[in-house]
């Protein structure tokens, strides 16, 4: 939210400069994604999240200063995005790699749930959040507490009683690209992982066709006011709440295995909702999908990642995670550029129509998988 109101209200940046520096922070995983894993394999996991903290916070903090300073332009505010979102890039593969050793691997599930009930608190108070912190203080300033709340986190990660264990000892240090090798082989030879990957790529594809679209569908074509457009896009933030706050015990009640593919089998066909949204009471068919589909990605979400640290050896854990992220992170860039284009040849809603369809479609390949037949991951016996 922060760097954005930057560029526009302080250097008067236009729709091409404020798309590239969103689009910087999420292309930082394309470019050193996987390298990361390696790396991340190699280091101390709450380490590495800590330095990343530090080096983001220095980052956005040279924001306020510079324009205190008058040296502020777009082309800073570009390598700024960039920067952090490598940063970032560091601490997600950590933060995914540190979980099994900081809560044990039986209470991955229960662990993976809290901290995505935090994380969709964050996402539901952190843009309105900042845009009362730019209207206030200033754009800068509020950069500057985005860079604050870097260092409070470093220091909350700092505070962690438990040891924070070096590395598992490496056979023999294999090079990069071995070791990148190594990590993509294990993922593609896993039963499981391998269509949890296919799913989670045709997902991310689909959505984020649709959220590229959905501020053009609810101005343009539905004609809602800013504000009630606003409190619909933070609906979905809602569902995160609620998948968060009933992963543990769906899990527990229900399965880990089971859980995980159901929740997208029953939440996506909410998503055909959402094109029949109008500027009547059928507004809110775009909330109830919203918050349907963000608590089955949510509990998804938890599942599939759950696997992944419970299956994955020690040391090969943090490229398993660059690995898989990696891989169904390409194809969003790509939806959003294809939402663009199907709506420019048949309309938006239409185009909403098609990308919802393929998005109910989406977890056909799980059927195929071990997981239809299983209750728990500890039932799984997924290598060949």
């Amino acid at each position: 939210m922060a760097l954005p109101l930057v560029a526009v209200l302080i250097l008067n940046a236009g729709a091409f400069e404020v798309g590239l520096l969103s689009a910087l922070q999420s292309a930082a995983f394309l470019m050193i994604g996987l390298p990361a894993g390696v790396w991340v394999d190699r280091m101390r996991r709450r380490r590495v999240m800590v330095t990343a903290d530090l080096v983001r916070g220095a980052l956005l903090a040279s924001v306020p200063i510079a324009h205190v300073l008058g040296l502020l332009s777009i082309g800073m505010l570009l390598a700024v995005a960039l920067l952090a979102g490598v940063a970032q890039v560091f601490n997600d593969v950590a933060d995914q790699t540190y979980l099994p050793e900081l809560v044990g691997k039986e209470q991955l599930s229960s662990g993976n749930s809290k901290l995505e009930f935090v994380r969709s608190g964050g996402a539901l108070a952190g843009p309105s959040l900042g845009g009362a912190l730019a209207q206030v203080l200033g754009a800068p300033l509020a950069v500057l507490a985005t860079a604050l709340t870097s260092l409070a986190s470093a220091l909350a990660l700092r505070s962690i009683r438990s040891r924070d264990r070096p590395p598992a000892a490496p056979r023999e240090r294999a090079g990069m690209g071995r070791d990148i090798r190594e990590g993509f082989a294990f993922v593609w030879q896993d039963r499981v992982l391998r269509p949890i990957m296919v799913t989670t790529m045709g997902t991310n594809l689909c959505l984020s066709a649709v959220i590229s679209l959905s501020v053009l569908f609810l101005a343009d074509v539905v004609r809602l006011p800013p504000g009630l457009i606003g409190v619909l896009l933070m609906s979905g933030a809602v569902g995160g709440l609620l998948g968060g706050l009933t992963g543990a015990w769906l899990f527990r009640r229900y399965g880990t295995a089971r859980v995980t593919w159901l929740s997208l089998a029953v939440t996506s066909p909410f998503g055909l909702l959402l094109p029949m949204t109008q500027a009547d009471w059928r507004v809110s068919f775009f909330a109830l999908t919203s918050i349907a589909l963000s608590w089955g990605a949510i509990l998804y979400n938890v599942g599939q990642v759950t696997y992944r640290q419970s299956v994955a050896p020690d040391g090969m854990l943090g490229r398993v995670n660059a690995t898989v992220r990696f891989v169904v992170w390409s194809t969003m860039p790509l939806g959003a550029l294809l939402g663009g284009i199907v709506a420019q040849q048949i309309g938006v809603r239409e185009a909403l129509w098609v990308f919802l369809g393929g998005r109910v479609l989406s977890f056909v390949p799980l059927l195929f998988s071990p997981l239809v037949r299983l209750r728990d991951f500890s039932q799984a016996r997924t290598r060949p």
